[in-house]
């Protein structure tokens, strides 16, 4: 399925107008968002871990020559660029690339190796499920994916140690937590939850008075983090319950899911969901 980049026409509705701005997309994927920025006049720096995205990448510096930079790499290290930014976007989650090529072994749709590497390196799924104590891969499909019976799940990863997509199909007893144990793997694979952390983590240095952080997550658990810390940056600070002396480091901007017309377009988008910040000082 060609990949069609979600809620875009929101994300750029509350950026306004980004002419002569300078965004970062953490997010590059096959480079939906950062081609809307740069056609609207922005500059962009993009982040991405999966190699698979270079030749994309390669295509669009050749367009727009030096207002794109791409850095092949996690956007977790964003921590380490210098200078400030007037926004910074997240489309979290996996990519249609990744989900559609059995070869990468994120879908049980299709039968390939138990990999699930964005990057392409560490530790597949099939070797995480190998050096993983049974206790431990529980807690992991327990924590991450919500799975009712995951003690007996990891016993029987443990006992047949799969190495297929649908060798570890074979392994779930209920049809619907399936896509629950694929997901809880991919994210333990590619410590998903503690990339946004430390990602969210940098943005606040990195952006201008001004500047503007939105996130785009696809499950409760991205949500859930992105929501926790935009609380905490959009509160005040002090004691809540004395007269407030300062005002908090961040507005709350809009949220909204994907339109009727958007899910007829992309079914892939139902579950997204768009928080936004503004940073006031």
């Amino acid at each position: 399925m060609k990949h069609v980049p979600v809620l875009l026409n929101a994300v750029m509705g509350t950026l306004g107008d980004v002419r002569g701005r300078t965004i970062i997309d953490a997010t590059f994927g096959a480079g939906g968002y950062t081609r809307a920025f740069l056609d609207a006049g922005a500059n962009v720096v993009a982040f991405d871990r999966d190699p698979n995205v270079a030749a994309d990448a390669a295509a669009v510096g050749a367009q727009f020559g030096d207002r794109f930079t791409f850095i092949p790499r996690p956007f977790s290290v964003m921590s380490e660029l210098d200078g400030k930014y007037d926004a910074v976007v997240f489309d979290l989650g996996i990519s249609s690339m990744q989900i559609d090529v059995a070869a990468r072994g994120f879908s049980f749709r299709g039968d390939g190796p138990l990999d699930m590497r964005m990057s392409g390196s560490g530790l597949s799924a099939a070797e995480l499920i190998a050096q993983t104590p049974a206790p431990e891969l529980a807690r992991i499909l327990r924590d991450y994916g919500d799975v009712k019976k995951a003690a007996p799940i990891a016993a029987a990863m443990k006992e047949k140690l799969p190495q297929t997509t649908f060798g570890l199909k074979e392994l779930i007893f209920n049809p619907k937590d399936v896509a629950p144990v694929f997901q809880a793997l991919r994210i333990a694979v590619n410590d998903e939850m503690g990339e946004i952390r430390r990602a969210l983590a940098a943005v606040p240095d990195l952006l201008v008075p001004g500047g503007m952080c939105i996130c785009v997550s696809f499950h409760s658990l991205e949500d859930r983090i992105v929501k926790n810390i935009f609380r905490q940056w959009t509160t005040a600070p002090g004691d809540p319950r004395l007269p407030q002396t300062a005002a908090a480091p961040f507005a709350a901007l809009r949220t909204c899911t994907p339109t009727d017309a958007e899910l007829v377009v992309n079914p892939r988008a139902r579950s997204a969901h768009m928080r936004g910040v503004i940073k006031s000082y």
